[in-house]
């Protein structure tokens, strides 16, 4: 790729971010969280109530991105098959022979939305750890590859938890960033009301196609990172480690810590981090912008922050301030 194609291909992110601003007003922090995922080659789980348009921002990342797109609604009667697909006997009317042929399921698809996640029991949900951690779909033996890019964006929401199954750690540990949406701004809001009640609507058009997005997820690969930066990601995720930290609130109230796919994680997201912002080289103010999306989920607490109603939030905002470059 010569610097004219890398310049070229870079250019397309602010104008990505600008088509996608056309439907959804605000959230730049969460939209950038999202792109970061999908740079970074991961996936992302996005929590919030009812009406801040997390499934309205995968369905207008889809349109700017020109991905072949699947919506899956997770409920309780889902089945594994559903999902992943399933065989069919089929007869060849000019011979009689019978054979079983692959129908592929909806997760098929470059950019897949699981909505609601957590309405469908942990059979599931299981379904889906192949998938995003290896790529491909095992059925009766056989390895199905899934499309590349394959990015997956699933839905939950924090208040209703009637009827709903949380995800195991080991599906929240497949997902690269954590990410929460918020209530938005009083200006933000006033500009939803307006733009969304009357006769026209915005129009996304195609930015980013497969291959611009295979080949960014390449160059964020080839980001620098140095090495007290890296020696910083490595001291930041052990000290999440209850049992050898030195950080006073994880030896009060952590349970358990974040494995070594944490710090894969912080540093290929600081990475996609510079790419999007048009920069070589990644910061101590990149992963410190990441560490929480990337940490929250891996950081379990115990009874006794639960009690003093502290969050992995606050674990992240004490182990980011103890922990030095």
């Amino acid at each position: 790729m010569t610097e004219q194609d890398v310049n070229t291909l870079l250019a397309k992110l602010p104008v990505l971010k600008a088509e996608i601003g056309k439907v959804i007003v605000g959230q730049s922090a969460v939209l950038d969280e999202v792109l970061v995922a999908l740079l970074a080659g991961g996936h992302a789980l996005l929590e919030g109530v009812p009406g801040l348009a997390k499934t309205l921002l995968v369905r207008t990342l889809a349109a700017a991105t020109d991905l072949p797109f699947r919506r899956i609604q997770f409920t309780p009667d889902l089945m594994p098959t559903d999902i992943l697909g399933t065989e069919v006997l089929e007869e060849d009317h000019g011979t009689g022979h019978r054979s079983f042929k692959f129908n592929p399921g909806p997760i098929f698809a470059s950019l897949v939305l699981a909505d609601e996640i957590n309405r469908t029991p942990p059979k599931t949900q299981a379904a889906l750890l192949e998938a995003m951690q290896e790529g491909h779909v095992t059925y009766a033996g056989q390895e199905h590859a899934l499309p590349k890019p394959f990015f997956l964006l699933a839905t939950q929401n924090p208040i209703e938890q009637s009827g709903t199954y949380p995800l195991p750690e080991a599906q929240l540990d497949r997902f690269l960033l954590y990410v929460r949406i918020g209530y938005p701004t009083e200006q933000e809001e006033m500009a939803v009301l307006s733009g969304t009640t009357g006769t026209a609507g915005a129009q996304v058009r195609p930015v980013l196609g497969g291959d611009d997005v295979r080949q960014l997820q390449q160059l964020v690969r080839q980001v620098g990172l140095s090495p007290e930066l890296l020696g910083f990601v490595n001291r930041l995720v052990r000290a999440t480690r209850p049992a050898t930290s030195e950080v006073k609130f994880i030896q009060d109230y952590g349970r358990w810590g974040a494995g070594p796919r944490a710090g894969q994680a912080l540093i290929l997201c600081a990475k996609a981090r510079a790419l999007l912002q048009g920069r070589f080289a990644a910061t101590l103010e990149d992963i410190r912008a990441l560490a929480p999306p990337v940490l929250r989920h891996r950081v379990l607490l115990n009874f006794n922050a639960e009690a003093e109603n502290l969050t992995p939030d606050d674990a992240v905002e004490a182990l980011l301030k103890a922990v030095q470059v």
